[in-house]
């Protein structure tokens, strides 16, 4: 961990490629990793917090912070404190009183060794000190909740040691009603009790069955214990706990409402270079002792850890993805053939583990499945379709649980919902060619009988239909962006972004109505996006690019002469999708966002970022300058900007852009993102010029619509693979500074291996079997054939 590291000492893939490793916990402190089933989550960092939650239906959490705590899930930028809940194991020589913690909190002392290592179905730590050595490994089930824990402990050196290891995991402050801890004999570990609050005498009823129990199990008894953190931490603090540097044995106490904790301590004598038996945990939640006894049979066994990370590993395995490439960016090829699909995976798998998805991100989240599972994706069109209003508009959020209720951002009105069953459609479309779909009939909430066709028909007339008398689209509270919420709040104010979004989905649905014959319906939908397109150029266009609104006192912004929120990237983005950009216009505004919005960590959202509250635009000024939305490289605005720019050929800004989504590769880029490679963040801090030290900070949130278009652009715009009706087209955007790369394509059953290099050659010339194919398009696909294409693009 010397000062000196290379980026490849630093962070590094696995020799497989099929993990990412971290060498120091100091130099990316946040930096982390997350699993997943259908029924949680856990986001741990390389020092050893964490943040779990579960559903029960609703969202819940089984290790709580020291303090009554808000019900969030993960914080932007999430600042981790000494309390902060977390998995740590500490490690005391006996014979000389040393102490040091694995991972690394809360001791912090500094190692001899650590390797923080993320893996595509579990997480592991391996840690050196003293001449012991720590190695943790993380694994969830498939469809429990549960954390599965394995410790190994081995002496380094060739004496024999005595040493005490002391697992320790706080259950926090569960309930300002009941709380308590005790070591279970009969259940072989502590449970933590808790009575979840309430007033109301109905919610005693529905609270009856919430798992108020956190168990914490060991398969070896320890030999002591401790269940009270107080007398646990004592007066010396976490980082050198009274019950550890004072005691020889831990008390075996209980919490009788004091905030409990599980402590256990075990007393092991190990000869020169000898292992000690690993050591298996169980952490979660249960509904009684019943349900602890079902999980502890189940898995806490060797044979239980092993069948549980087998079935586990097969389970993430279905979200492989379809895409895998070789190029001359080695850590771009391990991003997209290992990370971003599965990140893609989690998305479309958990719908971001909430009841009541915002339908934005319930679309899109689930365009990313069309390339990993498309029955999953035509399912959600199908579930999202049930909940459309009588008027074509489409709810805030898609409801997914008996009993679920629109919370929180899904009880303020947005206009743009609809604008995303056209867009998604288009992908899945180019990807199944599943016309089917769009003859299966819905019926509604109301019940209101329509095919899929005539719902998606319905939901761009009403978008059409609502514009003020300029044409304009309203914007109420919210668009896509969520904290634009005083814009029209009063009911004038309108979204640049959304008219020219709307022109899009209009262009999107008029194409697909020519393609099925629909003439009439496609003529109403071309006229309809001229109209929307020739609004926006009439009211929205000012200078060298388009204005992101208009408020409720029709004031223009994110224009020129604003101080801050000068030229915002949507607008610029869906006029390039959506065609009311002409060339002129884009070449106009293309280094206009070169020049104010580029930026070395990506192109953000919009410059400058707001100082303070701007009463007409919302919230969104409100955020901390160059954070979240206010002028952030917000990567989901990112990406839409990307997708447009290879729609208009332009594939090196394309690819920068693309590029800078991923941290890494160099040491420095790392330390300034503080994140490994294993997931796209929603964002990285902006103010560039205005914070230059702190722009490039990641979110580490990996909850962004970001990951399914991401995806979507390294297969359909970078190696220019997209299908159509008849088949594969095949139109590659490399980056001018390549000359080759090689992707292995899944599509239809069929694999497709082709080979891109530079040529003397005009357009795009394709081979199969030394063939050259009449266009660069791939038809009469076999399920289970596997293709080899030779491919060249112009020099």
């Amino acid at each position: 961990m010397s000062g000196n590291q290379s980026s490849s000492d630093l962070v590094r893939p696995t020799a497989d490629g099929s993990r990412y490793e971290l060498t120091s916990p100091t130099a990316l402190p946040k930096a982390g990793a997350f699993l997943w089933n259908q029924r949680m989550m856990i986001q741990v960092t390389c020092r050893g917090y964490a943040t779990a939650q579960f559903m029960q239906p609703e969202p819940a959490k089984y290790a709580h912070a020291p303090n009554l705590e808000a019900r969030t899930f993960m914080q932007p930028e999430q600042n981790y404190y000494t309390h902060h809940p977390g998995r740590f194991v500490y490690i005391k020589d006996e014979e000389t009183s040393e102490l040091f913690s694995a991972p690394y909190e809360p001791v912090r002392g500094k190692l001899d060794r650590f390797v923080f290592s993320a893996g595509k179905s579990d997480v592991q730590w391996t840690v050196e000190k003293l001449g012991i050595r720590v190695e943790l490994t993380l694994v969830v089930p498939t469809d429990d909740v549960a954390e599965l824990w394995t410790v190994k402990v081995t002496n380094l050196t060739n004496k024999p040691r005595k040493i005490s290891v002391y697992p320790y995991f706080p259950f926090g402050y569960m309930s300002w009603m009941n709380q308590s801890g005790e070591w279970r004999e009969d259940l072989g570990g502590v449970i933590a009790s808790s009575v979840t609050p309430y007033q109301k005498a109905e919610d005693y009823f529905k609270n009856k069955n919430l798992k108020d129990k956190s168990y914490f199990l060991c398969e070896t008894k320890p030999t002591s214990w401790e269940a009270m953190q107080a007398a646990f931490e004592g007066e010396s603090g976490l980082h050198a706990p009274s019950a550890i540097v004072e005691r020889d044995e831990l008390a075996r106490g209980d919490a009788r409402y004091e905030t409990p904790a599980a402590a256990v301590q075990y007393r092991l004598s190990l000869g020169p270079s000898e292992a000690a038996k690993p050591l298996r945990f169980l952490f979660g939640p249960a509904l009684d002792d019943a349900e602890i006894r079902q999980v502890r049979d189940r898995y806490l066994s060797a044979d239980g850890f092993a069948k549980c990370s087998a079935e586990y590993s097969a389970y993430i395995a279905k979200g492989a993805g379809c895409l895998e490439i070789e190029t001359p960016d080695k850590a771009l090829d391990n991003f997209v053939n290992h990370w971003l699909p599965r990140q893609c995976y989690y998305h479309g798998d958990v719908n971001r583990l909430t009841t009541d998805p915002q339908t934005r991100n319930y679309l899109q989240d689930n365009m990313g499945m069309t390339y990993i599972a498309p029955s999953v994706a035509r399912k959600a069109f199908l579930t999202a379709l049930a909940q459309q209003e009588p008027t074509g508009a489409m709810p805030d959020g898609i409801l997914l649980d008996e009993g679920a209720e629109l919370k929180y951002i899904n009880q303020i009105p947005h206009t743009d919902h609809c604008v995303w069953l056209p867009v998604t459609l288009e992908a899945y479309l180019s990807e199944t060619a599943d016309y089917a779909l769009l003859e299966e009939k819905v019926t509604d909430f109301h019940g209101g009988v329509y095919t899929v066709f005539e719902r998606i028909s319905r939901a761009v007339d009403w978008l059409i239909s609502s514009r003020d008398h300029r044409g304009l689209s309203y914007i109420a509270q919210g668009d896509w962006c969520d904290p634009m919420n005083m814009v029209g709040y009063k009911g004038k104010g309108v979204s640049g972004w959304l008219t020219l979004a709307t022109g899009f989905s209009a262009k999107i649905w008029a194409e697909l109505c020519e393609q099925l014959g629909k003439k009439e319906l496609a003529t109403r939908y071309r006229d309809g996006a001229k109209a929307v397109n020739d609004a926006a150029n009439a009211h929205m266009w000012h200078g060298s690019w388009f204005a992101r609104g208009i408020t409720d006192s029709d004031v223009v912004f994110g224009i020129a002469s604003d101080k801050e929120g000068r030229i915002w990237l949507n607008p610029q983005s869906w006029s390039i999708l959506g065609g009311a950009a002409s060339p002129d216009q884009i070449r106009a505004m293309l280094p206009a966002i070169d020049e104010q919005l580029s930026t070395p960590y990506g192109t953000v959202m919009f410059a400058p970022a707001y100082s303070g509250m701007r009463e007409d635009v919302g919230r969104v000024t409100q955020k901390y300058p160059g954070s979240a939305e206010n002028g952030s490289v917000y990567n989901h605005a990112a990406v839409f900007y990307i997708h447009a720019l290879y729609g208009i050929g332009e594939k090196d800004r394309a690819y920068d852009v693309l590029r800078k989504m991923i941290p890494g590769p160099d040491k420095s880029d790392y330390i300034q993102r503080g994140q490994m490679p294993v997931y796209i963040p929603n964002y990285y801090r902006g103010a560039w010029r205005e914070y230059p030290e702190r722009a490039g900070r990641s979110s580490q949130l990996f909850n962004t619509g970001t990951v399914s278009w991401a995806y979507r652009c390294f297969i359909e715009g970078l190696c220019g693979l997209r299908g159509d009706a008849e088949g594969l087209t095949i139109r590659p955007q490399l980056p001018s500074h390549w000359n080759n790369m090689k992707v292995r394509r899944l599509f239809r059953g069929a694999s497709f291996v082709i080979d891109i290099k530079r040529g003397d050659v005009d357009n795009v010339v394709v081979k199969h079997n030394d063939k050259v194919l009449p266009k660069a398009k791939f038809t009469s696909i076999r399920p289970g054939e596997t293709y080899e294409l030779s491919v060249t693009v112009p020099k």
